[in-house]
């Protein structure tokens, strides 16, 4: 009898991974989260050095103090593009590594249409948030970005968790509130950055690989 529910519970067991596997991507690599996050503190870490300011700093307001900064050779737009830039490259080039060095080693398709659904659901949030915060500057309401993009990358977290982990909501949600807490409280708007796309994503990512990877 032991020996027949133990069969059943196995059949059991590879239907739902089945099922789990053609509706959910599940090659995402915690440690994607954790590069991510030391690569936003790294790129977080050049613009305080750029301004010249610390953190925490209550007597500066960054987005005015950039305007006055020309350092390196570079103007603040020029210096902030690029800054940005190479940040959202690297954190891309490890998230891709990752993320394949895991399917590669579960032998798990990268490509498909559940990869394609995820990035549509992914960006659709990004690109408006990305358009709202262009609108932002372009009305002069610089102090509201910060808080704008946290907030948007939350909701674009929240909307394509349904194609892979739970637990991205999670992140998401986290995302949103920690936006809508810095629209509050302006001025700090890069200790915020600090807080949502570098230690929330290190500790996620950390989380997602003890959960998910380090435990197979």
């Amino acid at each position: 009898m032991t020996k027949k529910y133990d069969h059943h519970l196995e059949t059991l067991n590879e239907i739902r991974t089945l099922m789990e596997r053609s509706s959910r991507f599940i090659s995402l690599s915690g440690l994607s989260g954790v590069a991510a996050g030391f690569w936003a503190l790294v790129g977080a870490a050049a613009a305080y050095a750029y301004l010249g300011v610390s953190p925490l700093d209550s007597k500066q307001v960054y987005y005015q103090q950039a305007m006055q900064a020309n350092k390196w050779g570079l103007d603040y737009i020029s210096f902030f593009l690029l800054d940005a830039g190479l940040v959202l490259i690297l954190a891309l080039g490890s998230g891709i590594f990752f993320t394949t060095r895991k399917a590669r080693q579960k032998k798990q398709p990268i490509w498909g249409p559940l990869t394609r659904r995820l990035l549509l659901n992914l960006a659709i949030p990004l690109l408006t948030g990305g358009i709202f915060c262009i609108g932002l500057a372009f009305h002069g309401m610089m102090g509201l970005i910060a808080p704008a993009t946290l907030v948007f990358y939350g909701l674009s977290l929240i909307n394509a968790s349904k194609y892979t982990f739970n637990d991205i909501r999670y992140l998401g949600v986290a995302e949103v509130f920690l936006g809508l807490i810095a629209l509050f409280i302006p001025g700090y708007g890069l200790e915020f950055w600090c807080l949502g796309f570098g230690l929330l994503h290190i500790v996620y990512g950390t989380a997602l690989y003890f959960k998910y990877e380090r435990a197979a």
